[in-house]
């Protein structure tokens, strides 16, 4: 039974790079929770993941590209299990030669990673970790951080796989937004600024590294915190504008998408009748 709608009560780096994207965007799929079709790109990423966070459990000596990559059609099963839905990826694939295909793009990223990190020399303190905090202002913060790397020194490193390619450097903020938001929250729960924030891009075989400072955990807080205020009032107002990007063409909702022809649905959640001759652009975006 689908819970009835409700205003956003907190924000991960994903929603607020919706919203920042298009706000219609961020309504449809956090207030409507529109369904979306399971994507393969972003499917071979969670596998590609699991894989990556299971191949710890083994003793080091034994973490080797040839065990990582025969790891990959168990967890492909497991992730089945968990999520039925992505079974519609292959369902008019009658000889499996598209499955086969992509269980090998997924077993070359994975095979990648050893090329860019030696895990025999890792012990990562957290994996696949869920971190919530909430500042001052009541906002609550929430995400899955891939890895935490803690030095003897207690240096904090975080790390994140990325299955694409690296962007060119012009294209990277909404990468370096999603990890600095890490930072703050770790910094928040632990009272320690992370020493170094770490992208590992498979995809193409780089890894990008920041080391942050308090003024970029105050400037990306400052940051989410305007964010927030204009989710709130859109939400209140029920005044979600599109933006038409070049990301427009991966969406999955453009029927319902005035920039397309198309209607939203009925929006859910009250909103105040508009005071008479007040008709005002919507929320800004950050």
């Amino acid at each position: 039974m689908t819970s009835a709608p409700q205003p956003p009560a907190s924000l991960s780096p994903s929603r607020a790079g919706d919203f920042m994207q298009c706000p219609l965007l961020y309504r449809f799929r956090v207030i409507d929770r529109l369904p979306e079709k399971p994507s393969p790109a972003a499917t071979r990423g969670t596998l590609v993941h699991a894989v990556l966070e299971r191949l710890f459990d083994d003793p080091a000596v034994e973490r080797t590209a040839p065990r990582a990559r025969a790891m990959v059609p168990g967890q492909w099963d497991r992730l089945l299990e968990s999520r039925p839905e992505l079974g519609t990826l292959f369902e008019d694939d009658a000889d499996g030669e598209r499955l086969a295909r992509w269980l090998g793009e997924a077993e070359e990223l994975v095979e990648r990673w050893f090329t860019l990190e030696d895990p025999t020399r890792l012990e990562p303190a957290e994996r696949e970790l869920m971190v919530e905090t909430e500042l001052e202002s009541g906002l609550r913060l929430r995400g899955v951080i891939d890895r935490i790397d803690v030095a003897p020194s207690g240096e904090v490193r975080i790390v994140d796989y990325k299955t694409g390619k690296a962007p060119r450097p012009e294209y990277g903020e909404g990468a370096l937004f999603q990890m600095t938001f890490y930072a703050l929250v770790v910094w928040r729960l632990k009272g320690v600024v992370p020493r170094r924030l770490q992208l590992v891009y498979l995809g193409s075989g780089d890894v990008v590294t920041y080391d942050p400072v308090m003024t970029d955990l105050r400037r990306v807080e400052r940051k989410l915190l305007a964010l927030w205020d204009a989710i709130r009032t859109a939400t209140e107002t029920g005044d979600w504008r599109p933006r038409r990007t070049k990301l427009c063409g991966w969406c999955d909702h453009q029927a319902f998408c005035p920039e397309f022809g198309g209607t939203p649905p009925v929006y859910p959640l009250p909103v105040p009748p508009p005071r008479s001759g007040q008709n005002g652009p919507g929320p800004a975006i950050p």
